[in-house]
């Protein structure tokens, strides 16, 4: 049974993809940023910075768009050369599934 739960995962288009977006640099940061609504930069960047942690603009372009593609996050156009994300019904439940995964380990 488990065998066959990880080979659907390795082999199944959409979980493949999902899984290969997660495996990317600061994809679990971006997707716990869009869960806290902070899917604009600004917002990103000063709440990553007063974690004393830090992420790129180009990074969280980045993952965005993917996350988007995915169908984890939709953007909102601000004007036309800005916009934020903000999370999908699917984003909520892979954000609410990495919080209990590490709820698990601690």
């Amino acid at each position: 049974m488990t065998e066959e739960k990880i080979k659907n995962i390795l082999t199944d288009e959409k979980l493949s993809a999902i899984k290969a977006a997660l495996e990317k640099d600061h994809a679990i940061d971006c997707i716990f940023l869009l869960k806290l609504e902070n899917g604009r930069w600004k917002n990103a960047k000063s709440f990553m910075r007063d974690l004393s942690l830090t992420l790129s603009d180009g990074t969280f372009r980045s993952r965005m768009i993917e996350l988007e593609r995915l169908g984890l996050a939709k953007s909102i156009a601000i004007d036309p050369l800005k916009k934020y994300y903000v999370i999908t019904e699917l984003g909520d439940k892979v954000a609410e599934l990495l919080l209990g995964l590490f709820a698990a380990l601690e």
